[in-house]
């Protein structure tokens, strides 16, 4: 029985990536600090460790106790607006919690450790859609943290023979996803706001496009990961393919929601505008699984959404740097 360890395993994609692997045999093994996910995220027969990958001493035992085969490192605070203005949050979690891993992994030889990066390295470059020949460019201390750990991993397999798989995820949405987070994740934001009754936010003008990834599309392929042979110590993008404006988006919420789209703008933000990319890559190595309409993913959300109910949002506490900080988010 294969041992795998999914750090973020409480929140939203980790959840589902840890109950995929249950239901394929693996014995598995869930760290999560429960900062933006819910004990209730677990599976039956997943076992979580509430704790930090940045707690070192927990890590080394761990892995030393568990001898784990395969490590899903999905932990992240994947804000990556408010990482300009939490850059030492940002990089202790995003990128040293990351380098914890990467060593005890190094140490107890590991099979593969599969990580999950974000088309936020490519930052804003002309070329679009993007593939993983585009040349990375973060525009924000978020990707420039998944930048480095892809290229710590690469060093790494280099120098110890760790192999591992990168996936540069990009606006994933469904079930179980934080929808009290105001930072990130646009369909929650939206779709909490739709159900206390408020208009759903835009920053700017609404034309920025992005691609909406349902979470059922990438699940099975993050899962796969380690034991696809040809994946091994490769770079993909996984996600959906047709980029969506935020005010069709907010649009295509307010039908899935049942409700008249009410929207307001407000002042633009220091962000990329366009970023979409190709899947060619991921679909030679995996296949090409049906994919959901962005109008089903929603429906299914939506149904999640309204059974849960609003959540309140809670403020980031630990502003490092209030310079051009958005007045909306005070």
């Amino acid at each position: 029985m294969p041992k795998s360890l999914v750090t973020g395993g409480a929140g939203f994609i980790g959840s589902h990536v840890a109950e995929h692997l249950l239901g394929q045999g693996h014995r598995v093994t869930v760290v999560d600090d429960l900062s933006g996910g819910f004990e209730d995220n677990v599976a039956p027969g997943v076992e979580l460790v509430t704790g930090s990958i940045n707690d070192v001493d927990l890590v080394e035992r761990l892995f030393s106790e568990r001898r784990f085969d395969y490590v899903f490192h999905l932990a992240a605070y994947a804000a990556e607006g408010l990482s300009h203005f939490v850059k030492r949050f940002n990089y202790t979690n995003n990128l040293i919690g990351s380098v914890n891993l990467i060593n005890a992994s190094i140490s107890r030889n590991v099979k593969c450790f599969i990580f999950a990066s974000s088309i936020a390295v490519y930052g804003a470059s002309p070329r679009l859609p993007l593939d993983e020949t585009t040349s990375p460019c973060p525009a924000d201390p978020y990707g420039i943290a998944k930048l480095a750990v892809e290229q710590e991993l690469r060093v790494s397999q280099t120098m110890f023979g760790l192999n591992y798989v990168v996936f540069r995820l990009h606006n994933v949405y469904g079930e179980r996803q934080n929808i009290a987070d105001k930072y990130r994740n646009v369909v929650g934001i939206f779709m909490n706001q739709v159900l206390q009754g408020k208009p759903m936010t835009i920053f700017g003008d609404g034309r920025q496009t992005r691609a909406f990834t349902y979470v059922a599309d990438v699940v099975p392929v993050i899962a796969a990961a380690g034991e696809v042979a040809a994946a091994q110590n490769q770079v993909f993008n996984l996600g959906a393919d047709a980029p969506c404006s935020l005010e069709d988006l907010a649009r295509a919420v307010a039908r899935a929601m049942g409700v008249a789209p009410q929207m307001v703008h407000l002042p633009p933000r220091n962000e990329v505008v366009h970023a979409y990319s190709s899947h060619h890559r991921v679909r030679e190595v995996f296949g090409a699984p049906p994919l959901h309409a962005l109008e089903e993913g929603l429906e299914r959300m939506a149904r999640w959404v309204k059974r849960h109910g609003a959540r309140s949002t809670k403020p980031f506490n630990a502003i490092e740097v209030r310079k051009n900080f958005p007045a909306a988010w005070l």
